[in-house]
């Protein structure tokens, strides 16, 4: 199988999507973004007067796919599938009621919709596209697949990006895997000022970030350990990253340990120089040396699919749950 996450229409740059945000307190999930009125076609002359105006078109977007290399395919398409159903809709096709029919037809409890949050705004037409889905946790029975997505959505003339992450929790039975929580991200308000480094980080062309992401870095409630190691890898590397703070869970998966991921310490990177971490066919030479260029860039706690030696006690690790990204955490 085949992973598949992006428009299949060339999607807008990176600084198209940060100015489409710009301008925007992205608020508790950072999922509203700039809206813009959409640019209406010329009218042919023939065309009489008073004709509607065309409604504007939302980017065409792509269903995501796991590679056959993903630990649990299945669990991550099911969380997927949800987020997917939630947050797109047709023209008329907005709203709780119409969304929990989407849910049902998945053969998933309707309730999920309530703690959905900003995957559902009101709005006349959604369009979503999921860049990533890695886990938050994986065990044999339990996951926590971090569903990362940008939005569109349409009201009357206008349409506004947007987008967050979506900390979706499973369960596993002997008929498979089924979503038991939503957990959207809350990055929070915008600070006034920043530091000169996130300013950076934001502004640089070879450090992609997500619309949740974004909001993370524009609140002022991630560390500048974290800002100074994306640049300093960023000399070097083109990462796109998946997690900052926000849509992350709360405590290390199975555990009662407090993550750094939401005290604004920690960052994730499911793509180097265009190459998916989850794809066997990416060298593992070059995961190797991100790995170990992250460690020297000051993070005391690399994870990856490549188990390394060296470093400090317990700077490198591997597991299932990093199988699919690399994570670089920091004291302070």
């Amino acid at each position: 199988m085949t992973r598949t996450r992006t428009p299949a229409a060339p999607p807008p740059g990176r600084r198209t999507v940060l100015a489409a945000l710009a301008g925007v307190a992205l608020g508790a999930a950072g999922c509203s973004g700039r809206t813009t009125p959409a640019a209406h076609p010329s009218r042919k002359a023939t065309a009489g007067i008073g004709s509607p105006s065309p409604s504007p078109v939302l980017p065409r977007t792509t269903p995501w796919r796991p590679t056959s290399a993903e630990v649990q395919p299945a669990a991550k398409l099911r969380a997927v599938r949800l987020v997917e159903a939630i947050g797109a809709w047709a023209d008329g096709h907005g709203g709780a009621a119409a969304a929990r029919a989407r849910v049902a037809a998945l053969g998933l409890p309707t309730s999920l919709v309530g703690r959905a949050g900003p995957l559902l705004p009101t709005a006349d037409q959604a369009a979503l596209q999921v860049v990533d889905a890695q886990y938050g946790g994986i065990l044999s029975r339990s996951a926590s697949v971090l569903v990362v997505c940008r939005q569109w959505t349409r009201r009357a003339g206008t349409v506004s990006a947007g987008g967050t992450t979506v900390d979706v929790r499973l369960s596993r039975s002997g008929s498979g895997w089924t979503v038991d929580a939503l957990h959207p991200a809350h990055p929070g308000p915008a600070a006034r000022s920043l530091a000169p480094d996130v300013r950076s980080v934001l502004s640089d062309e070879r450090i992609v970030l997500p619309p949740a992401a974004v909001a993370d870095l524009r609140s002022g409630q991630v560390h500048t350990s974290v800002a100074k190691a994306m640049l300093a890898l960023a000399r070097t590397y083109r990462l796109e990253v998946s997690v900052v703070r926000s849509g992350h869970p709360l405590d290390v998966f199975g555990t009662s340990r407090p993550s750094d991921h939401p005290r604004g310490r920690a960052f994730d990177v499911w793509r180097i120089d265009g190459h998916a971490v989850v794809d066997p066919a990416t060298s593992r030479g070059l995961i190797e040396r991100f790995m170990r260029d992250a460690a020297a860039a000051g993070s005391y706690n690399v994870g990856g699919p490549v188990p390394l030696s060296g470093g400090g006690a317990g700077q490198f690790f591997s597991d299932a749950t990093h199988h699919d990204h690399v994570h670089v955490g920091f004291r302070t």
